[in-house]
């Protein structure tokens, strides 16, 4: 089998509650998604998508992952994207970094795997580990009231965990964070998620205030040290995120005892091969995951879906929906959040069938 044509898609996925805001001000109102369609000499075809968090939150954005697709995909025609690990190789050698252009390729690789085999994703992965996965909500920047009342308008919608974004001035943030604590019902998560929003001092200030909270708090600064250093003067459980962007900060983190759990983004680690690199020695570490991407539809949506429901149940800490954020379906078969929780498609690959009128003409096409 072999690649005879890449083609991407420009897609505007509008935000349902129209803004998504987190720390540092910055917030955006839509997702610039990029799905990838790949075909083979076989006629199997398979797709991937990814969609960055605005230019401002990881060192990628939209624009990029269709620059870098249209630099790195002459180098794949005429190769055989079962073969994983080599397309893998194949990628890092004709594009040095920029992990999230080579996600929706990987993706799309694994989308044909699955469909040659006839066997879903989270089966190839690892085998489908119990029963739906437990979604949790990010919560928008905002007032403490107004925050606290979108927890109780999620909490109707099925949700019983949330990622509270905090990561601005301290004495706002630690109202956001006790007015929302005090309206917890039994069983509920709250995680307090600074986006690498403060300062060591700040964050040390915050921890103290809310140290008889049962509460997680994530990511509260940028740099590792400084992470380690909140980590060291608070009880809370700790969890990262953008500190950890390779298997080798995975480990040194592990090594420090820098954290209790981790976010597995898919395309922070450049797809699936890798994603489930991570996932598989967090869970011979004993670290608990959050499995994830940026942002995107029903195609990432799909990928997270079976990278999770592969995931040993002890090992879930949570599980993204994107494509409950977004006014807007893109593919037949996609998971869809049920009383907060989600289940891996059960056809083969990832179980969808992108929409080809919506997706409209290719804005990149290489054979």
């Amino acid at each position: 089998m072999k690649i005879t044509r890449i083609l991407a898609y420009r897609l505007d996925l509008p935000l349902k509650e129209g803004r998504y805001g987190f720390s540092g001000g910055r917030s955006i109102r839509g997702y610039d998604s990029t799905v990838v369609r790949i075909e083979t000499d076989s006629g199997v075809v398979g797709f991937g998508e990814v969609c960055p968090l605005g230019p401002a939150y990881l060192p990628a954005y939209a624009q990029g992952v269709r620059a870098g697709i249209a630099e790195l995909g002459p180098h794949l025609i005429g190769h055989d994207p079962t073969e994983l690990g080599v397309m893998t190789g194949l990628m890092d050698r004709h594009l040095k970094g920029h992990p999230y252009v080579k996600s929706p390729i990987d993706m799309a690789c694994w989308d044909i795997l699955g469909k040659v085999a006839g066997l879903p994703l989270s089966t190839l992965l690892g085998g489908r580990q119990g029963g739906a996965v437990q979604c949790y909500r990010a919560i928008s920047q905002d007032t403490p009231e107004r925050m606290t009342e979108s927890v109780a308008f999620y909490r109707a919608d099925g949700y019983r965990r949330y990622q509270l974004k905090v990561g601005s001035d301290v004495a706002t943030d630690i109202a956001r964070i006790e007015m929302v604590a005090a309206g917890l019902q039994p069983g509920e998560v709250l995680v307090a998620d600074a986006n690498t929003g403060w300062l060591s001092h700040e964050a040390a200030r915050v921890v103290h205030a809310i140290r008889g909270l049962d509460i997680y708090v994530e990511q509260p600064c940028l740099g590792f040290e400084e992470n380690l250093e909140i980590r060291r003067r608070t009880h809370h459980p700790f969890v990262l995120d953008e500190s950890i962007d390779s298997v080798a900060a995975l480990l040194r983190a592990h090594h420090a005892r820098a954290m209790d759990a981790i976010n597995i983004k898919i395309s922070k680690y450049g797809g699936l091969t890798i994603a489930r690199q991570m996932r598989d020695m967090c869970v011979a570490m004993g670290i608990a995951m959050t499995i994830e991407d940026s942002g995107g539809g029903d195609i990432a949506t799909a990928a997270i879906a079976h990278l999770a429901h592969s995931t040993p149940e002890a090992f879930r800490f949570n599980c993204s929906d994107c494509n409950s954020y977004v006014a807007l379906d893109i593919a037949e078969g996609a998971p869809r959040r049920v009383d907060g929780m989600i289940e891996a498609p059960s056809g083969a690959g990832l179980g969808v069938s992108p929409d080809m009128k919506l997706l409209g003409e290719p804005v990149i096409s290489i054979q």
